[in-house]
């Protein structure tokens, strides 16, 4: 099943995916967040519940799309109770780059921290269920005031020195009321980077993720399939200007999603009842490497098999900020 939130007369609805042009439409009012808790308190499948709760009446997909009322698909009432973090360099990309990567694992001697961080993942990042495999990086992003929706823009600050992608699974999460992480479901991610910022300096990678970032339009509940296909691409002027395949899940990681998700909750903060996680879960395609810079109205656009639409935004660049001043009290 997938899901979907929009605006409908000023009001959060709920809707699940019925066909190419049609969207079911929930009797929740408290979007995807309220049915999630809802389904953990009555000890049911969230799936379940969203069935349960189907008013009967229809809305026509598109119609949505065109008139900008998508939301992200799980959103949270105060939005500074919204995490959003990711981990990186748990990608294996393809075959091709996977078998030069191993062959310099095991000739250099002399490796960057981001090759040693990656030898760990490959060596160490699947253990045994029950068990806690390597660490990852790991990184925050900001709160739910920095997502973006489906289909609008992400804003490019002045002081930044790049605007590009990230396609990524994204996992998303709430925590029980009895401080349990709870997985809603999984999603299509642009984790949306300063790379020219990390690049300069890998220190500076915490600064490169402040950014906006987006992800759906469409929630899958339930477990993905472990082989994940999609297309990343920029459309300039109409016309496409860049375009790869990406691949993601288990099977093109050297990470378990458990693992990842181990090492991210188990932090106690990370488990205050009723917060909502959201969580990139990392990419090896990416148009920065490729010489790709982004200009005023690219648009992005990333699909991923069997997650529906793809998620599509554009950026818009800003002036550049005042320098911000600070006064004693």
């Amino acid at each position: 099943m997938r899901v979907i939130q929009f605006i409908e007369d000023g009001q959060l609805c709920v809707g699940v995916v019925a066909g190419d042009d049609e969207i079911e439409v929930s009797g929740a009012r408290e979007g995807v967040y309220g049915l999630a808790l809802q389904a953990a308190r009555e000890g049911v499948a969230l799936e379940a519940l969203v069935r349960r709760l189907d008013s009967g009446r229809r809305v026509r997909y598109q119609s949505l799309v065109d008139e900008r009322r998508l939301l992200p698909p799980v959103t949270h009432p105060d939005a500074a109770r919204m995490l959003i973090s990711g981990t990186g360099l748990t990608h294996l990309g393809s075959a091709a780059s996977r078998d030069a990567m191993h062959a310099k694992l095991q000739e250099d001697t002399n490796l960057t921290d981001s090759m040693k961080m990656f030898k760990l993942g490959v060596e160490g990042g699947k253990p045994a269920a029950g068990q806690a495999g390597a660490q990852p990086e790991w990184f925050y992003k900001g709160d739910g005031s920095l997502l973006v929706a489906p289909e609008c823009d992400f804003p490019v600050p002045g002081f930044a020195l790049d605007a590009g992608e990230e396609p990524e699974l994204v996992g998303v999460y709430v925590i029980d009321d009895q401080g349990a992480p709870r997985r809603i479901g999984f999603a299509v991610g642009n984790e949306f980077s300063d790379h020219l910022t990390e690049r300069f300096n890998y220190l500076w990678l915490a600064h490169s993720k402040l950014r906006p970032c987006a992800f759906g339009p469409e929630l899958l509940l339930g477990e993905p399939p472990a082989d994940l296909r999609g297309a990343s691409r920029i459309v300039r002027g109409g016309e496409v200007l860049w375009e790869k395949p990406f691949v993601t899940g288990e099977a093109n990681m050297s990470h378990t999603l458990a693992n990842l998700e181990h090492h991210h909750f188990k932090y106690p903060q990370f488990r205050r009842p009723g917060d909502l996680h959201v969580h990139y879960f990392g990419t090896a395609t990416l148009s920065f490497s490729d010489q790709i810079r982004t200009v005023d109205g690219d648009r992005f656009e990333i699909s991923l098999d069997g997650f529906g639409r793809p998620l599509r935004n554009a950026v818009r660049f800003e002036p550049a900020p005042a320098v911000v001043g600070v006064t004693s009290l």
